[in-house]
């Protein structure tokens, strides 16, 4: 940061200033992209995958920073990805190296200490911040300065980073995965609010929409006459998925009246389970692209309820996919000492010589 507080992007990653302190842990550092988290885009979340991907053999772990503002989305969008059977884990900071409290470095190496433990590789992808480890699919950023911005409505935290010991409470469930070349798609998020019509809909450019996402009231629910709007829609063929714009809780069809859940789910309004919008978001982008591979567009309301987990309208699961584990990969215990990790670098700044990742205007935000 300089004298006023701005941060700026620099040609040089601080993080390649930092030592290793850590015994047993070999790491090899890429500037991967040189961006603030608000200007990563699903083509640079795509490319990190493959990236991953293409060194995966020559490594035990990887740790990817990012600035915290989209550090959610890049780490739900590999969640979906077919990524290696190895730890991998996400990390950010909320203040300036600069600051009192830096909290840069700190994460940096509690993060590589989460993707050389072995039990971490079958967990999913993992956000690791403030001494908590998180699930990709779960986690959100809940404060726009605190260092403990990060947390899992619901749920909390799948395990915690103690002085000597990493400890887990919870398991990934199984997802499923896919494996893409690119990736494409308009899927605006339109948030529902009191008194709500359909005059902000009409001002979508349906025929170039890949898919909508709509923020409801509640358990799922919207004004009527957003629902009659929805339902021509979803009839018209685009895919609608439901979040509730509560930050704890389940989207689920209750209420039968007009604009209530239950008729929305009739009318082939999609029930996302636990996702935020944001996250919700990445999904059509994702089947658009990757339907084909588990049998064509016939399938993608299957597909779809096996990755948001909603039930189909007759009340019936879609079963039938088998979505492997979540994450994978398993450490040889007696080679602790030959453990490598690669970390990739999202985001830079200028720090003056210290250490922070970047965020649109602030170090880590």
């Amino acid at each position: 940061a300089d004298e006023s507080g701005a941060v700026r992007t620099s040609a040089d990653n601080p993080m390649n200033h930092i030592s290793n302190p850590l015994e047993g842990i070999e790491v090899h550092s890429l500037d991967f992209l040189n961006l603030p988290s608000p200007h990563i885009k699903p083509k640079h979340m795509l490319a990190l995958y493959h990236k991953i991907k293409q060194e995966a053999s020559s490594y035990d772990g990887v740790v990817i920073t990012h600035g915290t503002d989209t550090l959610e989305e890049t780490a739900y969008f590999l969640d979906t990805m077919e990524v290696p059977h190895m730890p991998i884990v996400l990390t950010g900071a909320m203040r300036s190296s600069n600051e009192l409290g830096s909290d840069g470095v700190y994460n940096y190496l509690s993060a590589l200490r989460v993707a050389s433990d072995d039990k971490a590789a079958d967990k999913g992808v993992l956000v690791v911040m403030n001494d908590e480890i998180h699930a990709a699919k779960y986690v959100t950023k809940t404060h726009t300065t605190n260092v403990s911005t990060f947390q899992t409505p619901t749920h909390g935290p799948l395990g915690l980073i103690m002085k000597q010991e990493i400890l887990y409470f919870k398991t990934a469930e199984p997802r499923v995965r896919f494996d893409l070349e690119s990736i494409q798609g308009l899927v605006p998020i339109i948030p529902v609010y009191a008194g709500m019509t359909d005059e902000l809909l009409d001002l979508l450019p349906v025929d170039q929409l890949d898919g909508l996402i709509i923020q409801a009231f509640g358990a799922g629910n919207v004004p009527k006459e957003t629902a009659e709007k929805l339902k021509s829609l979803s009839q018209a063929g685009l895919p609608i998925a439901l979040v509730s714009r509560c930050f704890n809780g389940i989207a689920e069809p209750v209420y039968a009246y007009e604009g209530g859940g239950v008729c929305l789910q009739n009318d082939g309004v999609y029930f996302v389970k636990e996702l935020n919008a944001q996250k919700a978001r990445l999904f059509p982008h994702v089947l658009q692209v990757g339907v084909g591979q588990l049998g064509g567009a016939g399938h993608q309301r299957d597909v779809a309820a096996q990755i948001f987990g909603f039930a189909h309208a007759d009340g019936q699961g879609a079963g039938g996919f088998d979505g492997g584990d979540a994450g994978g990969g398993v450490f040889d215990a007696d080679a602790v000492a030959d453990i490598r990790v690669y970390t990739l670098g999202c985001c830079k700044e200028d720090v003056g010589g210290g250490f922070g990742m970047c965020d649109g205007g602030r170090v880590g935000n």
